[in-house]
Parts: C-alpha cells; sequence; structure tokens
C-alpha cells in the first residue's frame, strides 16, 4: 500500500486466496513488520509503505481453544480448535484445526501446516513428527 489508497486486496480477495487458491498471503511493512491482515497502517511503525508477500504454510502454535459450541457453519465439525499460529518467516494467523477433541490434543509450540479443506477459514494440520516417521534401517 503506498500513500493513503486503498489496501492491494480487499478482505474478499485474501479470503479467496486462502479458501479457493490454497495460499496465505500477508503484508511486510518498510520497517520489517510482517502481518496477515491488511491494514491501513503499521502496528509497530505506523508507516503506510505495505508490500504483498506469499506467508509461510507452516508455523507453530501460539495459543489455540477447543470449541465444543460451534456456529451454525461449523455444527458438524465440533468439537474443533481455533488456533493462532507463528508462521515460519513472520506473521500470525488465526484459524481452525478440525478433529480436536480436548485441549490435550494440542501442545503450545506443536508444529502445524496449513491445510486447505472444503469448509472455509484458515484450516491447519498437525504437522508430521520424526517420531511417527518409521524407523530407518
Amino acid at each position: 500500500m503506498t500513500g493513503e489508497s486503498s489496501p492491494l486486496h480487499s478482505i474478499e480477495a485474501y479470503r479467496r486466496g486462502y479458501e479457493e487458491e490454497h495460499r496465505l498471503r500477508g503484508f511486510r511493512c518498510s520497517c520489517g513488520f510482517l502481518t496477515a491482515t491488511w491494514g491501513l497502517r503499521c502496528p509497530t511503525c505506523g508507516g503506510i509503505e505495505f508490500t504483498e508477500v506469499e506467508l509461510a504454510t507452516t508455523g507453530r502454535l501460539a495459543a489455540f481453544t477447543v470449541q465444543t459450541v460451534p456456529s451454525d457453519e461449523f455444527l458438524n465439525d465440533a468439537p474443533y480448535a481455533y488456533v493462532l499460529v507463528d508462521l515460519d518467516g513472520g506473521g500470525r494467523v488465526a484459524g481452525w484445526m478440525p478433529g480436536i477433541r480436548a485441549e490435550t490434543d494440542l501442545v503450545l509450540g506443536q508444529r502445524v501446516r496449513y491445510a486447505p479443506g472444503y469448509r472455509p477459514g484458515v484450516q491447519f494440520a498437525v504437522e508430521p513428527t520424526e517420531a511417527a516417521a518409521p524407523p530407518t534401517p
């Protein structure tokens, strides 16, 4: 975003990016701050010079909660986790993880990856771990 012009893309274009194009995008300010959401000013420096960037599709859980009373759209998916993910390379994005039944199913700092699905929203899945890999002979 340069000057006081409109954002590089709309919220609808951002949603279409992850739901239809299966990619995450965000903005980097000239000061280096990286965000997954658009805004008119940088929350770090107040600047207005942003560049649109592709965001990483992997990261670590920064926070989560298990949702047991969902909206109508997610009625058949409950319970599930609502998550905040610190993406590799910077930026934080909110999303959800299906199949999470209890808080003990996840751990803060756990590796996750963007996993596009048929439901709306930014969907994540647990990254396979080295422990889950078959032993090497």
